[in-house]
């Protein structure tokens, strides 16, 4: 049976990212991002065979951008694309698995816009734009709130009147789930353990930021909430803040909710505590040459880092390990070092070559002879989507064989 591909696509408001993912090869055969959408300088970057190109679409939006993607994956896949995988934010509590999308999953991914409002609409233009350049591909949404959908209902309610979850859905939903879910199971692979017989902590650090508890292949406590804006400190975004700060910040100076709800998440977290940039790799080299600013970024983000994930041990059994993941998981031995110094009740302790080892896309165990299991795992992301996206088609194909 010749290998399946599948069209994996990220959409942001102005960006579509974007993998041509083999079932049976972990490399991608094309892959690349266009970029700035809507702009007169908006541009399509892409990798394939080795060589990296770059194009100007001016003015392009999602739909002029996929119909110029369409040639290049024609080229890289000369057998087509089984279909079009979607990175979705939020599913709500509807999605607990990946889904084909039609009116009904449209309709209900619009639904729970209001709670990733910076995602959903963007991941949705996406949806129907390539259903317009690609309208015989089957499409499939896969959701990041969706892993996490085996949360207990003591982890994912708000101690909050019970009318609120009942009639409005407030309660913890999660995000990231693809990374977790991918990255636990290759933690598994790499220390010889079952999937289905192993518990993880996971932190997946990039611009956005998120821990979470894994038992036996399933999320049973994340940092993220009803938004990704609750949990660990990240780029831009604040994490965990007195909830009454909205009201104080109105009283005390005026502020509109709109005003404090973007400080929260746009001028917050390492950009807001550093007045530097919210670009961890901006940051240390300013930490390394004493700004204060980046120093104090570095030691909170490392310190609540260490709380969640030590809070998140609450939901384990026992600790097979600690996964360290996301560009600055994958490629910051200072934060994976601070971090752990954080962590000394749990016996973690580094291997420091092996940490300064594990960086641009190599991975591994990283702690000391003796000590609990810590790695770096680079998450792939794509791949999961298109592996989800394959598990759907199957399906299909079973139920149409049924009928």
């Amino acid at each position: 049976m010749p290998s399946r591909k599948i069209l994996v696509i990220n959409c942001g408001s102005a960006t579509i990212k974007f993998a041509l993912v083999d079932e049976h090869e972990e490399g991608f055969a094309l892959r690349g991002i266009a970029d700035r959408l809507g702009e007169p300088d908006a541009v399509l970057h892409w990798q394939h065979a080795g060589e990296r190109h770059e194009q100007p679409i001016p003015g392009a939006d999602h739909g002029a951008a996929l119909a110029r993607l369409l040639p290049l994956v024609q080229e890289a896949s000369p057998g087509g694309v089984q279909a079009i995988g979607h990175r979705v934010v939020h599913g709500g509590e509807r999605f607990t698995r990946a889904r084909r999308i039609d009116a009904e999953v449209l309709a209900a991914i619009r639904a729970v816009a209001p709670m990733a409002p910076l995602h959903n609409p963007a991941n949705l233009l996406g949806i129907e734009a390539a259903m317009a350049v690609y309208p015989e591909l089957p499409q499939v949404a896969v959701f990041d709130t969706a892993f996490h959908q085996t949360l207990p209902e003591h982890a994912f309610r708000y101690a909050l009147p019970d009318a609120l979850y009942r009639e409005h859905g407030v309660r913890r939903y999660g995000f990231h789930g693809t990374s977790h879910h991918y990255v636990s199971q290759r933690a598994a692979e790499l220390a010889g353990l079952p999937v289905e017989d192993s518990c993880w902590l996971s932190a997946h650090l990039g611009n956005g930021c998120s821990t979470c508890a894994i038992v036996n292949g399933r999320s049973r406590d994340t940092s993220m909430g009803l938004t990704p804006l609750e949990g660990v400190v990240m780029g831009t975004r604040s994490g965990d803040v007195d909830p009454n700060l909205h009201s104080h910040l109105a009283r005390t100076l005026g502020w509109p909710l709109e005003q404090t709800e973007r400080m929260l998440n746009h001028e917050s977290g390492l950009l807001g505590l550093s007045g530097l940039s919210n670009d961890m790799r901006t940051l240390q080299q300013a930490h390394g040459q004493g700004h204060p600013g980046a120093i104090l970024a570095i030691e909170v983000f490392c310190y609540r880092l260490a709380k969640s994930l030590a809070a998140l041990s609450c939901a384990l059994s026992r600790l097979d390990g600690l996964i360290f993941t996301g560009g600055i998981g994958e490629n910051s031995p200072l934060i994976r070092s601070k971090t752990l110094a954080h962590l000394r009740l749990f016996d973690l302790a580094l291997d420091e070559a092996a940490n300064a080892r594990c960086v641009n896309g190599v991975g591994g165990a990283i702690h000391a002879p003796g000590h609990p299991r810590v790695l770096v795992v680079p998450t792939n992301e794509e791949r999961q989507i298109a592996l989800e996206t394959l598990e759907v088609l199957d399906a299909c194909a079973i139920r149409a064989d049924v009928r």
